[in-house]
Order: structure tokens, then sequence, then C-alpha cells
């Protein structure tokens, strides 16, 4: 989400019938744009994952953007580039990035911000809340039971636009249309409400999953974020979820730390940090806690499986199995005197 001051939360209003129908229009507009060869798609370059980069923030999950007036300057570990009205930046999953954002003369700076959490879809307005900085203005969020075709989409975006192939730009269109037109509908079907994650608990998980990496977040520091005391939101969290606040913390910090066993190169120490624990050793005794396992031993289990689902034939055929990847077949020379 936009990186945002923790009053963000407290402020943000829902969505009026009027900024809906202004987000049905947004998407329209980059439907046609994707269609008409006309949309420019801004994707940062490879970095390493989740880094911790004084004045930059990441998410577990891909973030998406839609400049609607002024634009954003985005910075990024090695490069940075600008979003301007009518443009697209698709922040992939745990690339460290902070945003700066312009207005235009007579026009104040607004773009639209779209957020993946479980089963869920956050989309927002931002507006310039203070000199320079973003903030959310309202914001929706959307049942969305197959997340996972979004982010398999939102993924292959991200590859596809690194590709150097004769197809690329045909891929590329194609899944702009597909994401985005799915967006669109979500907006026009969507209920935009959440069956239990109402309120102030709904607050406490999305200050927990933007903060999770501070390791002064605790149940006093959400609370006081939320106007109420420490007792009266565990209560309440128990209540709606059947889960201790504390645990929704320390679960949301592991899952963190997974997503960077699994696909980083970080020391278990540096993963720690990361994920909020000041203590390496209080992390990883949280981890097996959760998981069962210490983190060295669940990162051995990863490579693990990945080298049995190497290990694997690669073609079953009704009486036997081939373990290659295939090869040409071998041209038959012709008879003599043919």
């Amino acid at each position: 989400m936009t990186s945002a001051p923790d009053h963000a939360l407290l402020t943000a209003r829902s969505m009026s019938p009027h900024h809906r129908a202004e987000m049905r229009e947004a998407f329209d507009q980059i439907v046609r744009l994707a269609d008409h060869d006309r949309l420019t798609l801004r994707v940062p370059h490879e970095v390493k994952q989740v880094q911790n980069r004084r004045g930059m923030h990441y998410h577990y999950r891909p973030e998406i953007f839609f400049g609607l007036q002024g634009w954003t300057e985005f910075s990024f570990p090695n490069e940075g580039f600008r979003v301007s009205p009518g443009e697209v930046c698709l922040i992939p999953a745990g690339v460290p990035h902070g945003e700066t954002v312009h207005a235009e003369p007579a026009r104040p700076f607004r773009n639209l911000v779209i957020g993946f959490y479980n089963n869920t879809i956050s989309i927002h307005f931002a507006h310039e809340a203070r000199p320079r900085k973003p903030d959310i203005e309202v914001i929706e969020f959307f049942d969305a039971p197959n997340l996972d075709v979004f982010l398999t989409l939102a993924n292959s975006l991200v590859h596809a636009h690194a590709m150097q192939a004769p197809a690329r730009e045909a891929v590329r269109k194609g899944l702009l249309l597909s994401i985005f037109g799915l967006f669109r509908n979500l907006v026009e079907t969507g209920t935009g409400h959440l069956n239990s994650d109402i309120g102030k608990v709904f607050q406490a998980k999305c200050l927990v999953r933007e903060q999770f990496a501070n390791p002064e977040l605790s149940v006093i520091h959400i609370a006081a974020q939320l106007g109420c005391s420490a007792d009266y939101l565990s209560h309440l969290f128990h209540t709606e979820t059947r889960e201790r606040l504390t645990h929704y913390v320390q679960r949301i910090r592991i899952e963190g730390a997974i997503l960077a066993l699994d696909t980083g190169s970080l020391t278990i120490s540096q993963i720690a940090y990361a994920s909020g624990f000041s203590d390496p050793a209080y992390f990883a005794r949280v981890f097996k806690q959760h998981k069962g396992v210490t983190p060295q031993e669940f990162r051995l289990q990863l490579e693990a499986a990945r080298q049995r689902q190497e290990d694997k034939p690669k073609t079953v055929y009704h009486d036997h199995l081939d373990y290659t990847h295939g090869a040409p077949a071998l041209k038959q020379e012709a008879p003599a005197g043919k």
C-alpha cells in the first residue's frame, strides 16, 4: 500500500458511490489504453528482495499504482523512475521502494493503488496528505477467494515485462487486459464488505501487515493508533477471529520470514531483523513454535522439496519413465544411391 503515516487507517474513509464510480472509470481507462497499446507499464528491475533500506518499505505481495493526477517519483535500491497520469507501476513482492509525490499547477496529486492480503484485495485513492507524502484518502476492501489468480497474473506480468522475446508485447497486452479486466469486474460486482474483518479488527490487521518489520510493534502500540485500550482491542480481536492479537503479530512476521527463506539468500539473522525480531535466537524459538522446525531446518526442507521435484520423471509413458528434458529426433540418413 501507499507509504503512509501511522494514522492513515484512522483518517481514511470508505468509498462513497461517487468514489466507486470514479474507480470504475479509472479501470475502464486502463483497459482502453491497454487495448489500444497505449498503456505505459513501469516495473523496477530485479533486485535483492526483502532488504531493509532507509526511507524505503516493501510488501510481501505485489503492489500496483495507476497515476491519475500529478506524478510519483519512485525510488528503488538501484534505480528510480516517474509515474505520470495514465501510467501503471507494478512493484513486485519484496522490492524495497520509496514514494515522493508531486501535484500539478491547480491540480492536486491523486492516484489509484491496489494491494493484496489474504483472500482480500484493497483498492484506495491516494492524495498528498503532507508535502510530497502520499496517504490514503478513501479505501475499499473486496473479498477475493480467487486471490491466487490475481497474484499469478501480476507475477506473470512482471516476468513478461522483463522478457526479450518476439511475442513479448502480445503477452504483456494479454496479461494487462486480463488483470485489469478482473479488477474492473471486482469493483462492479464485489460487495466491498468483509464478513468478519470489520472495524478496528481489520484496521489492526492492516497495521500489523504494514508495520510487522517494526520491532516496537505490540498490542499497546496498535491500540494507541486505533484510539482504544489494549485490553479492549485484545478482547475484540479474539472475539472476532478466535486468535490472540499477539499470536497474529507473530504469525504475520513468520509468514514474511517464510517468504524470505524461500525466495532470498539472506542469512537467518538478517531475516529475523527484517521480520521485526530484535533477537535472532528469539526469532528461531518463535519460528519453531509455529512451524515445528527451526528456520534453518525449514530452509533445508524447502531446498529438499525443490530437489525432489527436479528428480521426478519429466514424462510418464505407459511402459517406462523418461527423466530427460527431451531431445530432437535424429535424422535418418537416406539409403545409398538415393
